[in-house]
């Protein structure tokens, strides 16, 4: 950003740069938050690998049921644990509502996770639907196929 701003005939330091940013931030996304469209209550969430920096990791995404990415999440391992911070991160983004459905692949994990987050919200009462259906969640699938196009012929993020 720094050289951008020096284009321009602005020298300033990467350091009072970041303070700024480190000031300014909290300020410009409260402003900003009523501007943004909300996400569906329902959700499609999967996982697909691929490489960043030189090394494989998984990257998690939510979808919403018009397209709209609810978030995502940059990980080492697919497992439970990352599930689990995946999809309370994802809750905590969207802040207003939970999803009503999460649509996903038949992978054991996610219905353990959903499991625990309904528990945590109320142990008597399943508020999240947990679709477990293969052909089902071809819309964050196909979602995929359009990220990987764009990555091009490496499959790869240099950072």
């Amino acid at each position: 950003m720094t050289d951008l701003l020096a284009q321009r005939g602005l020298d300033i330091d990467r350091s009072t740069f970041f303070r700024w940013v480190q000031k300014s931030g909290p300020e410009l996304s409260r402003r900003t938050e009523g501007h943004l469209s909300r996400a569906s209550r329902n959700w499609h969430v999967d996982e697909t690998y691929i490489r960043v920096g030189g090394k494989w990791r998984y990257l998690w995404r939510a979808v919403d049921a018009n397209g709209q990415l609810v978030d995502f999440r940059l990980t080492a391992r697919r497992d439970a644990k990352a599930a689990i911070a995946f999809l309370n991160k994802a809750i905590e983004h969207v802040r207003l509502h939970r999803p009503v459905s999460i649509c996903t692949d038949k992978a054991p994990t996610y219905q353990k996770v959903i499991r625990e987050i309904n528990h945590r919200y109320d142990p008597h009462f399943d508020y999240i639907i947990h679709a477990a259906r293969k052909y089902l969640n071809n819309r964050v699938e196909s979602d995929h196929a359009a990220m990987k196009m764009l990555l091009g012929y490496r499959q790869r993020f240099r950072s």
